[in-house]
Parts: structure tokens; C-alpha cells; sequence
């Protein structure tokens, strides 16, 4: 088969040999597959991801002087089953999956595919997934948003950690694809006042097609002034004001202060803050949003910043910043994504910017350097496009 092989930081098309799935394992002709920002990264820094994965436990990440195949957000056809494996999705459904791997079917550890040597990604024409893990497409879901299953389970999951209630208000930092993603699945989950923030005004422009209320450039405005909410603390005398004050008014309460208080405590009553959403994955972001976010804010951290970065703990202690780091979704939710998008509920068709073909992968790499041109670029193995193509 044909794939797209990344070694030395140099992305090649080579002549592999078919993959051949072991029991419980399926082997998918890809339709479509997706660029991910990880994918970016990892040509280039693969190695600090290596190690960092080698530290906790898991040394079979990919290394840049291996053949690493990549490629995690697919949609494939069915092809082969493996021997003694439940062949019960018929050959040519479409399907995803969620893109982990045995190695040597049953029984082996597990990889993650499109990221390690041992678990090649769907940069091909071929690829191999468990038959436990694979879902068929419902409601002829086009196959160009099936793709999109896995990047929008990251959004997904990212949104359920940050327990956004319906009334507060989430701040979007950064609107790259995952961003994107991010707005959209706060939108599918009822949250009315959704701010979107970045430089880029083609990624602003898609934040507003993606749903998102109010959108800034952070050059001209502060996100977080332009949240519409007024109840926000933003400074440590507003904060002990209103612990004196609340006091001061529930002591003229027949029973005194305390049971006031401990009621609000059990109803959930806090203070007013937002949920932020770090989705850009910079050296520095974290600290500049931990410094000029309001008092009690839950920063989610979604960006992935894979070298050394520096915060200042006192600053997040006197505002009592809650930060929380994501990564992935659960089998669950990799489901629930699906259903989310087969349904309706979500379209992520608007970051859909082109397709290439195997040939044009070193091309589309470079053009998505450009955040004005192009937000999701997908791979279909059958097409001779060199060239980013616009659907």
C-alpha cells in the first residue's frame, strides 16, 4: 500500500507492505483522514514527546528517526476481519474509530496509532483498527465530518471537564481547529454566552459561523472585559468585600450568619466566574491567562505545549484559579461524538478547508503554517491532488 511516511522530520510517499489485521483487529481502506495540529508537532518534536511519554510508563512512542506514519482522525471502509474476530459490520460500511491499537492483536500492549511504529496511522491507504473499538457510521453521515469524530471528542471532552453551566460564561482563547471544536460542542450543550478570542481575523470569522457570541480581536479587546456578564470579581477587594459583606447581611437573619451560609454551600451558591479554554498551546498563555482572568476562573487547558513553560503559582493562589489539563476523551464520548454529529447536533463543516491527496501531505503541512488559508485539511488516499483543494 501507499503511505505517507514521516522520518528525519521529512514526510515521503512510500510503498508499504498491506497491513494484516491479527485477531480482533480490522483492516479499513481509508476514505479520509485529517491533519491534526499533534501531527504538525510531531514532525518536528516528536522526540520530546517520546520522552515525556517514556516517563510515564509508555515507551513506545513514536521517535523522529523511525518510520512514523501518521494520521488518528479517519473515517475508513471496511475491508478484512482478522481471524477468530466478530464479523458482524459488513465489508465496504463506513466506519470510525477510536485510534488505539494492540500490538499483535489480543492479549498485546497497546499503541497509540498514527503515533508510534508500531501502530502505522491512516496517512495511507490501509489501517488497522480493534474490532472493539470501531463504530459504523450512522444516518449516512458524510464521510469528510465522520473524520471529524476524533478532534471533535477532544472538544467534547475538554467542554465536559470544564463543567460550563448553561448560564455562565466560557471564553474561548484561541480558534484554531480545536478551539473551533470547542465552541461548537459549548453551543450543542446549551451555553448561551460563548467568547471567542484570537489575532487571526479568518479564525474569527470562523468562530462566528461556529456559534460563538462575541468574538475579539485581543489586540483591541480584552476577552474578559468583553464578556457581557457584570457579577465577575476581578480584584482581591472586590473578593473580601463581598466576604464581609455577605456575612454582614446574613447576621441580621434571626439564626445568624451560618446556617445562610452552609445552605448556599450545599446549593453550589459560589461566586460568578468564567470557564476559560487555553486552546492555543504556547509557551507563556497560561501565566498571561492566570494573571488578567477574573477572581475564582476554571482554566481549562486544551493547548498542547509540549516544551517547559513557567507560571507563577502565587498569582493563581490569591485569585484561587482553578486549571485543569485535558487530553483525549473516553470510549464513551469518542461514541457519543459520533452520534453527536450523525444527529446533527453539532457541524463542524465550516473548518472543512481542503483535501489533498498522499502526494500533497508536505504541502498541506506548510499551508496550515498559514492560520488565514485553512483550518482542517483532510487526506483522501485516492486523490492525486498535490495541492490543498478547496471542497
Amino acid at each position: 500500500m501507499r503511505a505517507v511516511v514521516c522520518q528525519n522530520a521529512e514526510l515521503t510517499v512510500e510503498e508499504l507492505p498491506d497491513p494484516v489485521p491479527q485477531r480482533g483487529q480490522v483492516r479499513l481502506e481509508v476514505l479520509r483522514c485529517g491533519i491534526c495540529g499533534s501531527d504538525l508537532h510531531a514532525r518536528h518534536g516528536i522526540d520530546d514527546w517520546a520522552d515525556m511519554t517514556a516517563a510515564c510508563g509508555y515507551d513506545r512512542f513514536g521517535r523522529s528517526d523511525q518510520q512514523v506514519v501518521f494520521g488518528h482522525e479517519f473515517c475508513g471502509a471496511v475491508a478484512e476481519y482478522g481471524p477468530k474476530t466478530k464479523a458482524d459490520v459488513p465489508a465496504g460500511t463506513p466506519v470510525v474509530a477510536f485510534p488505539l491499537l494492540r500490538a499483535g492483536g489480543a492479549g498485546g500492549g497497546v499503541d497509540t496509532l498514527g503515533l508510534s511504529q508500531h501502530a502505522p496511522g491512516a496517512y495511507a491507504e490501509q489501517v488497522l483498527v480493534e474490532r472493539s473499538l470501531m463504530l459504523p457510521v450512522p444516518n449516512g453521515l458524510d464521510v469528510e465530518v465522520a473524520a471529524l469524530t476524533e478532534p471533535m471528542a477532544v472538544a467534547y471532552h475538554a467542554v465536559r471537564r470544564g463543567e460550563v453551566g448553561k448560564g455562565q460564561v466560557a471564553i474561548v482563547i484561541g480558534c484554531g481547529p480545536v478551539g473551533l471544536g470547542v465552541i461548537l460542542m459549548l453551543k450543542a450543550r446549551g451555553v448561551r454566552t460563548v467568547v471567542a478570542s484570537d489575532y487571526s481575523p479568518g479564525r474569527r470569522a470562523l468562530a462566528s459561523r461556529c456559534g460563538a457570541d462575541v468574538v475579539v480581536d485581543p489586540r483591541e479587546t480584552d476577552p474578559f472585559a468583553a464578556a457581557p456578564s457584570k457579577d465577575h470579581l476581578t480584584t482581591i477587594p472586590e473578593a473580601l468585600e463581598l466576604a464581609v459583606g455577605a456575612t454582614e447581611k446574613l447576621s441580621k437573619l434571626p439564626f445568624g450568619p451560618w446556617p445562610g451560609f452552609r445552605l448556599a454551600e450545599k446549593l453550589g451558591i459560589e461566586p460568578k466566574h468564567p470557564v476559560i479554554f487555553e486552546c492555543v498551546g504556547v509557551p507563556g498563555v497560561i501565566d498571561q491567562l492566570v494573571s488578567s482572568a477574573p477572581m475564582y476562573s476554571r482554566v481549562v487547558v486544551v493547548g498542547v505545549c509540549v516544551g517547559t513553560d513557567q507560571i507563577t503559582p502565587a498569582m493563581a493562589i490569591n485569585k484561587e484559579v482553578d486549571l485543569r489539563f485535558v487530553i483525549g476523551y473516553t470510549p464513551l464520548e469518542f461514541r457519543d461524538t459520533l452520534h453527536l454529529l450523525a444527529d446533527g447536533k453539532v457541524d463542524p463543516r465550516p473548518l472543512l478547508s481542503a483535501t489533498v491527496g498522499l502526494e500533497g501531505v508536505d504541502a498541506a503541512f506548510t499551508a496550515l503554517a498559514d492560520p488565514e488559508a485553512f483550518a482542517k485539511i483532510l487526506v483522501d488516499p485516492r486523490s492525486d491532488a498535490a495541492e490543498p483543494v478547496a471542497p
